[in-house]
């Protein structure tokens, strides 16, 4: 071969050799070393890859988007124990078999596309219709009480409502938060659907989560978390969606049933060791009933600290400057108690303690199986405590009664987002309720149970004079 053909031949191959290298720059998204879709070190570059997701999104067609999120259930259905098990031990919160009902909820009982209706107005000036639309890319934030569950149920409202989402998970559940991302995407792409459609930041960090919310990429902000995150999502200049703190209260009258309201009680407050934002927090009973109910409470898991007992579980679950204790924060109930040198039989579900009215278990949102109960002279008093108890975020509240006018009294008085009559505050959520789930609970926003109408617009289109058919 003629020299001048193998410079030429060798001008070719390099120029071949480096364009490859630089395509992964251009083309590729930076995923994580495991190779997981949707999870990214950079967060321009998960924007990024989120909205080039949207944009084909936006397109797909309704059939094969449905296909999409029936995949996502089947997906995180198939690894549901995996799911509880691995973020019940990363977390270190909660109970394993309870989160498997929690995310068993968010996985069946979240709305999808059917929950986006179209209203149309026909009439002698023609026909005016009624759709909604996506927003885009949106940003979620979620809690480490419940991480997976909240993921789940947010990625199936957003994409069902259109968008695309980044999530920047607590790092407290980062391992299983960007696992269950995976599995969603890896659903996605196999059903059709495009890829980083759900995209996840690899290390999530406060100033991660601060960033994105001023991203320009990001066009609604959503957050599932305390008040101090929600302080600052409301503050970001964008439309924010914000799930805050919860204190909810459970009164109980001198009409419930006894048995049930003790039961239910016990079986609310103790769900996953209490982490849950909606559970019962503190318990208003009537003095006539108040011994009764305890002990129906103690037949059905709880335990009765008193005395001394009761000062060495306030040290331990309260600091000395009155903020709760985090170590704390749902671990068992047995697990308290020994730390607080109060030695209790078997494992019990609660730890039940009869307080005033302004004690710090009544007014601190405590997250976990301690349970304050406080008697009250009537109903009237004790739905006036429950409203100040409450605080004010107006998230839950339960109430046991037979009586139509205590209940009316109450539910007006709360003006909460939830309000649970006759069963554990987790029937609200269609855990034995019905309904449908939802594990953002927005009564800081004013948006209340999220769903994929939440994460839309409204869209109006009018056609004058014609297409009223009849």
């Amino acid at each position: 071969m003629p020299p001048d053909q193998i410079d030429r031949l060798v001008d070719k191959v390099v120029e071949r050799l480096q364009r490859a290298e630089r395509e992964p720059e251009t083309r590729a998204p930076a995923y994580l070393r495991s190779g997981a879709p949707g999870i990214f070190d950079d967060l321009d570059q998960a924007v990024a890859a989120a909205n080039r997701a949207f944009e084909i999104w936006k397109e797909t067609k309704i059939e094969v988007r449905a296909k999409c999120i029936a995949a996502v259930r089947k997906a995180c259905l198939d690894r549901v124990e995996e799911i509880a098990r691995r973020s019940a031990e990363e977390t270190g919160l909660g109970r394993a078999a309870d989160k498997i009902v929690k995310n068993k909820n968010a996985i069946e009982k979240t709305p999808g596309l059917e929950i986006l209706d179209t209203v149309a107005f026909s009439g002698d000036d023609g026909l005016t219709l009624h759709e909604r639309a996506p927003f885009g890319t949106l940003l979620s934030i979620t809690p480490s009480t419940n991480p997976t569950e909240t993921v789940i149920n947010n990625a199936i409202c957003m994409i069902a409502g259109g968008n695309a989402v980044v999530f920047n998970v607590h790092p407290g559940a980062k391992q299983i938060s960007r696992s269950v991302v995976g599995w969603i995407n890896e659903a996605i792409v196999a059903s059709g659907g495009p890829t980083d459609l759900v995209a996840c930041i690899a290390e999530p960090t406060i100033e991660s989560a601060q960033a994105l919310m001023k991203h320009p990429g990001i066009q609604v902000v959503v957050v599932t978390g305390g008040g101090a995150v929600v302080k600052q999502a409301m503050g970001c200049g964008k439309r924010a969606i914000c799930a805050g703190p919860g204190n909810p209260p459970v009164v109980v009258d001198e009409t419930a049933d006894l048995a049930q309201a003790g039961r239910d009680v016990v079986l609310g407050a103790g769900m996953d060791n209490n982490i849950i934002c909606i559970v019962e927090k503190e318990l208003f009973a009537v003095r006539s009933i108040a011994d009764a109910l305890k002990r129906e409470m103690l037949r059905n898991g709880a335990v009765e600290i008193d005395g001394a007992g009761l000062s060495r579980l306030e040290k331990t679950v309260v600091t000395r400057d009155g903020h709760v204790n985090r170590d704390f924060i749902g671990k068992d109930a047995r697990k308290i108690a020994e730390a607080a040198g109060i030695r209790v039989e078997g494992d019990p579900r609660i730890l039940l303690a009869e307080v005033d009215s302004s004690h710090p278990f009544v007014q601190l949102e405590l997250l976990m199986p301690v349970l304050p109960m406080v008697r009250v002279q009537d109903v009237h008093v004790a739905i006036r405590e429950a409203v100040r108890a409450e605080h004010g975020f107006f998230h839950t509240a339960v109430m046991h009664s037979k009586s139509i006018d205590n209940l009316h009294e109450m539910a007006r008085a709360v003006n909460t987002s939830l309000f649970v009559k006759n069963a554990p505050s987790y029937a609200g959520l269609g855990v034995g309720g019905e309904g449908y789930t939802a594990w953002t609970i927005a009564g800081s926003s004013g948006d209340g149970l999220t769903t994929a109408r939440t994460f839309t617009r409204e869209r109006r289109c009018t056609l004058k004079d014609k297409f009223r058919i009849v």
